[in-house]
């Protein structure tokens, strides 16, 4: 039995003793450098582009502009991005800058030294144009355009309509109404972007990169290029972390022109500014809830309005997006729901994947709403909680049923008998000399989010497995695509594979993240990976060990695991099935407030999880404290400060993280294992889950220990001091 040991992961050892190389560990004979002009404004039109002082440094052999790129756009979504801005290219509004990260010329050099130089005498004429970074002001009719052949910056409008809402408040005893506010989130990840790119030697242009989904790389790179996708190889090393901020490009396209153009091998590594600058953020969003229950506790109206800031081009905002929409009145069985979502074009920084994908935004708002409810009709949250919750056969706000497997109740229960349900710490003031006055607090929250693609994105996943050996099986070959980004996935796909196999893991050798021997297997991204390649493993393994019960030698086979397909939103009512399996978890958060200096310490956090069959519980400990340590930062730290579509504080001296002096005294893990029906030995994803209710549980602590209600993040000692002054101030 491989699985349910908490093994070593299978590349601990590279990595702790700094053999393992990542991208920018990576030379070649012959290779060159890269630098890249950025923008450095928000909205502007490309009138002149001069490079001769550029390309009169010595050591500049090249320096590539937008008309060198064959097909000058790229997108995950859409098209909608050049990949360098300026004149000379056949795509329209190629000559525009968008934000201040826009891509404008690549200049390649002998070494990093001559390229940064040759970088900063680009001459570039801007004509600069309207900027508009409010997404609430970007939907007014007048608003400048960042498309202007859209006619409008609303890239995404989703509607839910469940009941009847107008029906469902004159029902309500209690109505709570709230206007919530979530910032944008670095990823903070410790690799900046880098890769290696070159042509080998089957002429294939590859490149050597930090990814997501190596195939999703290949095809977007083959489409800028012109290229047939086979004449098109990447490679994924070690991933120095992502957390969905790796999924969209940022250098592989522009590392695969210059290796194509030049025939040479080409390297370029950011700094910590150029990756803050360059690559997506967590969507801020505006969420507007007007919620009514009974004075029984039960919820019977949710109405909500969500703006998203997309940021400049389109990314995963539409996908997002959408998970916001459906989980924006939490894990709950409301009769009555009305929901509006908005992704709106702005000059600000791009924003798109990070981990929870819309689910903390939403869950920030319909899990406050539900503590005011609580605290209104003089109930515990965690009761009115259980009288509202998803159960089988509950129908979402969609309109139809969850998957098999819905397992929040437990979870909730798991969690409140944890560290709900045992003594509060005292809510009363106490001197702390040169601290202040401290006072302690407790919060619960909790959440669900899918696992897998949402709203009918085809879902699959390919694995290849040999099996070697005489009479009995001596090594076995599994063949994925899927990129291990820190959080264990190779280790867990190991594992699965020994168990599916009947060997022991040392039996095992993966050979993962090649397009050019591996089929596609999707993105890690969605908590879908574990599910997902167990599935195919198992699919494949189970067809080689028919060929090798039938004595064949060695015996390989390929297995493409299709989910069970899911519907996109109803573009009237949001009727849907939008998920084919879920996670689930729950939350209490305890903190400490010093009143004079307006710091929240967290101090202790409960985080309850159904994780339908613990594949590795050592890594599934390790992805819920490093989960809610990161949900940490998003609720009291991490404040990007981005002013005009300028990014003013873009370095980690600035822009502050969760240190090891930061993280909670205890973080308590509850690993629950109810099988998911449809998961490979009742695997259900978890990565995402640990961040997704800690900030609004945060927020319920922060007032228990004060009394005041804080609507938007991060608690930053200046806001805290803020509401408890406003707070003095309405008390007399």
């Amino acid at each position: 039995m491989a699985l349910g040991l908490s093994l070593p992961r299978i590349d601990a050892l590279g990595k702790v003793t700094g053999t393992t190389p990542y991208p920018g560990d990576l030379n070649l004979p012959g290779m060159l450098h890269m630098k890249i002009l950025f923008a450095g404004r928000p909205h502007a039109r490309i009138r002149r582009l001069d490079t001769h002082r550029a390309e009169a440094v010595p050591g500049v052999v090249a320096i590539l502009t937008a008309k060198d790129v064959p097909v000058n756009e790229y997108g995950l979504i859409i098209n909608d991005q050049p990949v360098l801005c300026g004149p000379g290219s056949r795509k329209q509004g190629a000559d525009v800058v968008r934000f201040i990260g826009d891509q404008v010329a690549l200049v390649v050099a002998e070494s990093e030294k001559a390229a940064a130089t040759a970088r900063d005498l680009i001459e570039v004429d801007y004509d600069d144009l309207p900027v508009v970074t409010d997404p609430v002001v970007a939907m007014r009719p007048d608003a400048p355009l960042l498309f202007p052949e859209l006619g409008t910056n609303v890239l995404k409008h989703y509607r839910i309509r469940k009941g009847d809402i107008a029906t469902g408040f004159t029902q309500a005893d209690v109505v709570i109404e709230s206007t919530y506010r979530t910032p944008f989130q670095e990823h903070a990840y410790l690799q900046p972007e880098a890769g290696l790119a070159y042509v080998d030697e089957a002429g294939r242009v590859t490149v050597v990169v930090a990814g997501q989904w190596t195939h999703e790389d290949q095809a977007q790179i083959a489409h800028a290029l012109d290229l047939p996708v086979d004449q098109v190889r990447v490679i994924y090393p070690a991933i120095g972390g992502a957390f969905g901020g790796r999924e969209d490009m940022s250098v592989q396209i522009v590392l695969a022109l210059a290796a194509w153009k030049l025939r040479r091998p080409v390297k370029i590594v950011w700094s910590r500014e150029e990756s803050i600058v360059g690559h997506h953020k967590r969507h801020p969003m505006v969420l507007r809830a007007r919620w009514g229950a009974t004075r029984e506790g039960k919820v019977v109206a949710a109405e909500v309005e969500v703006i998203a800031d997309a940021g400049a081009y389109a990314y995963t905002s539409t996908k997002v997006l959408g998970n916001t929409t459906l989980m924006c009145t939490g894990p709950y069985e409301i009769p009555n729901v009305k929901v509006d979502s908005y992704a709106v074009y702005t000059n600000n920084i791009p924003t798109g994947a990070f981990r929870g994908f819309g689910g903390p935004q939403g869950l920030f708002a319909a899990e406050t709403q539900m503590n005011k409810l609580a605290e209104a009709l003089d109930m515990d949250p965690v009761e009115l909680r259980q009288r509202n919750l998803l159960r089988e056969g509950s129908l979402l706000s969609v309109g139809t049923p969850l998957p098999p497997g819905v397992t929040i109740g437990q979870v909730v229960q798991a969690a409140a008998e944890a560290g709900w349900n045992l003594p509060s710490p005292p809510a009363t003031l106490s001197k702390a000399g040169k601290r202040g006055a401290r006072v302690k607090g407790k919060g619960f929250a909790c959440g669900f989010k899918n696992v897998g693609f949402s709203f009918g994105a085809p879902e699959r996943c390919w694995a290849t497995v040999e099996l070697y050996g005489g009479t009995e099986i001596e090594q076995v070959i599994v063949r994925h695509a899927g990129a291990d980004v820190g959080q264990g996935a190779h280790t867990a796909i190991v594992q699965m594979t020994a168990e599916a196999a009947g060997v022991s893991v040392e039996k095992v050798r993966l050979v993962a993240s090649d397009t050019a021997e591996t089929g596609d297997s999707g993105s890690s991204s969605a908590s879908r990976m574990t599910f997902m390649a167990g599935n195919a493993v198992r699919g494949a393994m189970e067809a080689a060990l028919a060929k090798w019960r039938d004595e064949e030698r060695p015996a390989v086979a390929t297995y493409v695991y299709r989910a069970p397909p899911t519907t996109p939103f109803d573009p009237e009512t949001g009727h849907s099935e939008p998920n084919f399996a879920y996670g689930y978890v729950a939350q209490v958060a305890e903190v400490e407030v010093d009143t004079e200096t307006g710091q929240v310490r967290l101090v202790r956090v409960v985080s309850a999880h159904d994780v339908g069959r613990a594949v590795n519980p050592q890594l599934i400990q390790g992805q819920i404290e490093g989960g809610v340590v990161q949900a940490q930062g998003y609720a009291l730290m991490e404040n990007l400060v981005v002013r005009d579509g300028r990014i003013l504080n873009p370095y980690l001296s600035t822009y502050l993280i969760p240190t090891v002096l930061d993280v909670p005294e205890r973080v308590e893990s509850v690993i629950l294992e109810c099988a998911d029906p449809r998961g490979p030995w009742g695997v259900r994803g978890m990565a995402e889950m640990p961040f997704l209710p800690l900030a609004p549980a945060v927020i319920a602590a922060v007032h228990d220990a004060t009394g005041v209600w804080f609507d938007a993040i991060p608690l930053t000692p200046e806001r805290v001091l803020a509401g408890l002054k406003s707070q003095r101030s309405a008390n007399g």
